[in-house]
């Protein structure tokens, strides 16, 4: 198969994935003039990977394309018959061609991100070995939860749901994981770019501005989120800081001419690690870098979480302006509203969806729920007390502590948690979180003595903070649209202020607030240095998601219609810069694009690893299942581990910092550090035998560089211990005998 025909296989499957669930999206995007189109695809991904999953769990259906083809045509026939109750309101003129806009424009972003992944597909550097090493255990697994590769027996201690759908996709599609893992971060960056396209456009519509006003706005969300980078690329214009993790202010630094074909040594990773000791990523540098974590995997979620929301902001806004009056009862209960007010029908079927795309998130990237939990309490909140404050005309004070208006409060975020709970709960029953507690930054010396109060931390010597300047460059793009929306809503406080500003003001706040929670306190995971890391990175990241969203409405719906030249010029400014980013990354990672390698992930093997990638092949194409293999075993971010990871076969132990973080104490992996060494030299058989029945281990694998890490290795005892099922010149692979003297 050419990467042509790989892509379109691939492509079909995504088209087919979301036509067969619009019809229940445009049901649940009722206010959307594009009826949610896009976000069909994210929908029946996340469903069928769900529903397997459960299954899986329960062991009702094996993970296997047969139990995915039967899911998919039961979601296809209830779609058909939804599809007949409602083909009038989901299907005219105008979202017709709006939906063949944003299918051209989800099928451009995709070939052209597969495209520049061409250029440098390897699944190898970072952590991709962790991420690739995760999609191929699963695709081994018969059942739920799948092994970790790297500390089997036990099951991964990893929120994996994103790397469970890719999968799905993979085994849907009928391509190898080494081609899909790579169309999967093409996806992922299309997802972006149009779910981001779809926010943007409804939120200008339902201003009644034109649809070229609105797909130019939906256009300018997808570049913000997808493709823009931050503030921190005018370092490119000045002589650069050294070392490269101790920036200084940029007025202490030369200017130096700069053109497009030239970056005066800037580097931009620099731009995602611009505040010392911590990450502050992005949408493009994770797409340029392509490691399949779970933040970049939630991408698609979150957008349509957001979206799903803004589609219920929407439709009581339109509701109450119209003064529809809506059903008080239904003879379907989920369709009952929660609130004896004809103004919102906020319904259990809400509720479901919320509760489901938020234990999603908690499956795929746990901080996410956290975060955009507070998003729905942020939104549903200010609907409610909009609701109470037109059907009472209290005041803010009397609403806000009103009973009834906090037992709905409670009866609506407790229902939602709790059925996100019971949504998460096949993968919380094996999942055990990573934190050990919260911990307070410039804690007094008082309460450093005392070192914990409840879960609280209180660490001496942990006192960082991010200088002025610092956040100032990253952020201050989003800050001066942030500041023209606050002016704007100021000179027409008096007057009503439209949903659309409302919402945006909401997301502002939320992502205000997740960029300045890392200046007071982190969540403690394992990094002594680094302590607020982690925490700064996953909060920042979805503020930077949501603060590119207001920014494109801002630019789409003041600046552009107000002509004010200074603020036009600024604002072209700002763009320029923050779209130099993609130049200077893309470039770089990619070798300026000038070789195209092809799709497959594990081509470079060929040529670094070829007797391994020969290997590789071998036990992928001849082992079935999950037997252990042994194989050297090294440190994090290296080359150890190339065999479990691009074949799913779990190994004694693997990358031991990644292990101990996972399970929450060095002292749980570092005894089978010396165990794998005893393993490949010992000379003495009963002592390896005993080794190899204790962990199981049915196959062993020696290859150069098992003789480099282990310059005494004995494999003389491996001929007694089983037998040679593959060779080649620098390769040999033994089964070992179940039982020590028998034959294989």
């Amino acid at each position: 198969m050419n990467d042509l025909s790989i892509f379109f296989q691939w492509y079909g499957i995504l088209l087919i994935l979301g036509l067969s669930v619009y019809p229940i999206t445009a049901f649940l995007f009722s206010s959307f003039f594009d009826k949610g189109y896009i976000f069909s695809k994210v929908i029946a991904v996340l469903i069928i990977s769900y529903l397997m999953f459960l299954f899986g769990t329960l062991h009702i259906f094996p993970f296997s394309q047969l139990s995915l083809s039967v899911l998919l045509i039961m979601l296809f026939v209830v779609n058909i018959f939804i599809f007949k109750r409602t083909k009038k309101k989901i299907l005219n003129k105008s979202s017709v061609l709006l939906i063949i806009v944003e299918e051209l424009l989800f099928f451009i972003s995709l070939a052209i991100w597969t495209y520049i992944r061409a250029h440098e597909p390897s699944i190898n550097g970072l952590e991709k070995f962790m991420d690739y090493g995760f999609i191929n255990s699963i695709l081994r697994s018969e059942y739920f939860p799948p092994t970790d590769i790297w500390f089997p027996p036990f099951p991964i201690n990893y929120y994996y749901f994103g790397h469970l759908i890719t999968a799905v996709l993979t085994k849907l599609s009928s391509l190898p994981s080494q081609y899909t893992y790579n169309l999967m971060v093409a996806t992922l960056f299309a997802f972006t770019f149009v779910g981001s396209f779809s926010i943007g456009y409804n939120l200008i519509k339902s201003l009644k501005f034109s649809k070229t006003r609105s797909i130019i706005a939906g256009i300018v969300s997808g570049m913000l989120v997808a493709v823009a980078g931050n503030m921190q690329t005018i370092y490119a214009f000045f002589t650069a800081y050294t070392p490269p993790d101790n920036p200084v202010p940029l007025w202490q630094l030369a200017f130096k001419p700069f053109d497009l074909f030239t970056s005066n040594g800037y580097w931009y990773p620099n731009a995602t690690r611009f505040i010392p000791n911590t990450i502050h990523e992005f949408p493009i540098y994770s797409f340029v870098v392509s490691d399949l974590h779970g933040h970049v995997l939630d991408i698609p979620v979150v957008l349509t979480f957001i979206a799903f929301l803004l589609s219920i902001f929407l439709n009581y806004y339109s509701s109450t302006d119209k003064q529809t009056k809506l059903p008080k009862q239904s003879k379907n209960i989920l369709m009952r509203p929660l609130f004896k007010s004809t103004k919102w029908n906020f319904s259990m079927i809400h509720i479901l969806v919320i509760s489901f795309f938020l234990s999603v998130m908690y499956m795929t990237n746990v901080l996410d729920f956290g975060i955009y939990f507070l998003l729905c309490i942020l939104v549903l909140g200010f609907l409610l007390f909009s609701l109470y404050k037109k059907d009472r005309k209290e005041r803010f004070r009397e609403i806000i502590l009103s009973g009834k208006f906090i037992t709905q409060c409670i009866k609506i975020f407790g229902t939602i948690g709790v059925t996100s709970f019971i949504f998460s709960l096949p993968f919380s029953i094996h999942f055990k979180p990573f934190a050990s507690g919260i911990g307070i930054l410039c804690a007094p010396d008082i309460l450093t003595q005392k070192g914990k109060i409840g879960p609280f931390l209180f660490e001496a010597n942990h006192c960082q903070r991010s200088e002025w300047w610092m956040l100032l460059t990253l952020y201050a793009f989003f800050y001066f649209f942030v500041a023209i929306l606050g002016i704007y809503i100021w000179k027409h406080y008096r007057t009503k202020i439209k949903a659309t500003f409302i919402f945006c003001v909401l997301l502002t706040g939320l992502s205000t607030l997740l960029i300045i929670i890392p200046e007071f306190v982190y969540i403690k995971d394992i990094y002594p240095d680094h302590y607020r890391a982690n925490t700064m990175f996953k909060l920042t990241y979805q503020a930077f998601i949501m603060l590119s969203l207001v920014s494109a409405f801002v630019i789409s719906a003041i600046v552009i219609p107000t002509k004010k030249i200074v603020v036009s010029g600024i604002t072209i400014i700002l763009l320029s810069i923050v779209f130099l980013y993609p130049r200077f990354a893309i470039y770089s990672y990619y070798n300026s694009l000038t070789t195209y390698i092809g799709i497959d992930g594990t081509a470079y093997l060929k040529t670094r690893y070829p007797y391994d990638y020969e290997a590789i092949q071998w036990i992928n194409n001849n082992i079935t299942g999950q037997p252990v293999i042994l194989e050297s075993q090294g440190d994090s971010y290296t080359d150890h581990e190339r065999i479990s990871a691009n074949t799913g076969l779990p190994t004694v132990l693997g990358w031991t910092v990644h292990e101990w973080l996972w399970r929450g104490s060095y002292d749980i992996p570092a005894p089978r550090i010396p165990d794998v060494q005893t393993l490949y030299e010992t000379s003495n058989i009963e002592q390896a035998r005993a080794l190899l029945k204790k962990y199981n281990v049915q196959y062993v694998y020696i290859g150069n560089m098992e003789k480099d890490k282990y310059p005494n290795l004995s494999q003389t005892k491996f001929s007694y211990l089983g037998g040679v099922v593959y060779q080649n010149k620098y390769v040999t692979i033994y089964k070992i005998a179940p039982n020590f003297g028998e034959d294989l």
